[in-house]
C-alpha cells in the first residue's frame, strides 16, 4: 500500500537535515506522485491534480477532463453520456475534476506505491537542490559583491562546504586558491561573486577565493579610509595565490593612498595577506606619469627609465643587467601583472650601467701590483 507514515516521516527529517519549509517538500512529494500517476495511468498531457495532506496522512488524486459531446481523446474528455444523471449540471466546454483516489490506492495501491516512490526519487533529488538553491539565493540576495566571513563546516575531497547562519554553502573547486589549506572550523572571507536567478533558469549563488575583487573587498574591511572614499583602488591585476597588484590613488593631496593601504609598521597589508594565506601584494600609487606608474609596478625590480608608444599601447622597460628575473617574476607573473595593471605590453631590455668614477678609481686602487 502507500505508505503514508513513511512519507511523513521522510518529510520530516529532511525538512529538519536540509532547514527546508514541510511546505516545499510535501510539494515535491505531489510532483513525485503526479509524474507516478501519468507514466502508469494516464498520458503526459493529461492534468493531474494531486493533494497530500501532511497531518492527516489524506492523499486525494484527480483529473481534469473538458465536457464534450463526442469524445475524441478519452484521457483529456468526458461524454454527456458518461456524466449520467450529472449531465444537466454542466455546459459544453467546462471543465471538470474526477476523483480517481480509490481508483489508484484500492486495488493497485501495492503497485502504485512502489511506482510513486520509483518516481519519486529523482523528482525529490531534484526538487530538493532547486529549494536549497531557492534559499540559498534568498540568503544572498542584494549581497553580490560584498565579502563575507564565513566558517568552514565540511570538507570532503575536493568540496568545502562553509556555514552562513546555520546554511551549507558549497565553495567552488574552480573558485578555490591552492594556497588555502581548509579545515572545519577555520574562518575565510568569501568574495560573494554572482547572485543571480532567470526566469529560464534555477536560482544562481558563486562565492569565491579567486576573483580579482576579492582582495580590495578585503582591504575595505581594514582600511575605513576606503569606505570614506579618501583612498580609491582603481585597479586590480591578481594572480590567485601568488600575487595581486593594487594602482591606488586619493583625491587629497595630504594622503598617501599606498602608505593608507599599507598601515603603521605594515599592519594593515599583513593582515591581508593572512587572509589570503600569504599572498604577496603590491599597492602602486597611481600618476599622472605614466612611465611612473610603469616603473613601479615592476617592484621589486630597478628601473631605470621607460619608454612608451602610445599608438601601440607598448612600453619598453630598461633594467640594469641582473634584474631581469626580479622583473619578470617567476613564470612571467610580476611582468603580467604589471601589463595587466597598467594597460601596456611590456617589453623588457636589460643596459649595463657604467659604475661610478670614484668606485672605479678605489677599485683600482684595491688591485694588487705586479
Amino acid at each position: 500500500m502507500f505508505d503514508v507514515k513513511q512519507i511523513q516521516a521522510a518529510i520530516n527529517m529532511i525538512a529538519a537535515e536540509k532547514k527546508l519549509p514541510k511546505e516545499k517538500l510535501v510539494e515535491v512529494i505531489e510532483a513525485a506522485l503526479r509524474t507516478a500517476y501519468k507514466k502508469d495511468y494516464g498520458n503526459k498531457d493529461e492534468d493531474v491534480n494531486v493533494h497530500f495532506d501532511l497531518e492527516s496522512g489524506e492523499l486525494e488524486i484527480s483529473v481534469e477532463k473538458t465536457v464534450v459531446k463526442t469524445v475524441e481523446n478519452p484521457d483529456l474528455e468526458i461524454s454527456f453520456d458518461d456524466l449520467g444523471d450529472d449531465a444537466e449540471w454542466f455546459n459544453e466546454g467546462d471543465v471538470i475534476e474526477i476523483d480517481v483516489t480509490d481508483e489508484v490506492l484500492g486495488q493497485d495501491g501495492d503497485v502504485f506505491g512502489r511506482i510513486a516512490s520509483q518516481a519519486a526519487r529523482q523528482v525529490i533529488i531534484q526538487k530538493i537542490g532547486d529549494s536549497e538553491k531557492e534559499k540559498i539565493f534568498e540568503l544572498f540576495s542584494g549581497k553580490e559583491g560584498e565579502v563575507i566571513n564565513m566558517r568552514v563546516d565540511l570538507v570532503e575531497g575536493g568540496k568545502v562546504v562553509f556555514d552562513y547562519n546555520g546554511n551549507q554553502v558549497v565553495l567552488p573547486k574552480s573558485e578555490q586558491i591552492s594556497r588555502d589549506s581548509y579545515t572545519p572550523d577555520q574562518r575565510f572571507y568569501l568574495y560573494v561573486a554572482e547572485v543571480t536567478h532567470a526566469e529560464w533558469s534555477a536560482p544562481k549563488v558563486i562565492l569565491s577565493r579567486k576573483r580579482p575583487e576579492l582582495v580590495p573587498a578585503i582591504f575595505a574591511e581594514y582600511v575605513p579610509e576606503i569606505a570614506e572614499w579618501v583612498v580609491d583602488i582603481e585597479r586590480v591585476a591578481r594572480h590567485p595565490g601568488v600575487k595581486t597588484k593594487l594602482l591606488v590613488s586619493s583625491s587629497y593631496e595630504e594622503i598617501d593612498p599606498a602608505g593608507t593601504l599599507i598601515g603603521q609598521k605594515w599592519l594593515r597589508v599583513k593582515s591581508v595577506m593572512e587572509e589570503l594565506s600569504g599572498e604577496k601584494i603590491d599597492i602602486i600609487p597611481n600618476s599622472s606619469d605614466v612611465r611612473e606608474v610603469i616603473k613601479r609596478s615592476l617592484t621589486p625590480a630597478e628601473v631605470i627609465s621607460v619608454e612608451i608608444n602610445e599608438e601601440e599601447d607598448m612600453a619598453t622597460v630598461f633594467i640594469p643587467e641582473g634584474e631581469r628575473a626580479r622583473a619578470v617574476g617567476r613564470s612571467g607573473v610580476n611582468v603580467n601583472l604589471a601589463s595587466e595593471l597598467t594597460g601596456y605590453k611590456i617589453s623588457i631590455e636589460e643596459v649595463e650601467v657604467e659604475k661610478p668614477q670614484e668606485e672605479s678609481e678605489e677599485s683600482e686602487a684595491s688591485e694588487p701590483s705586479e
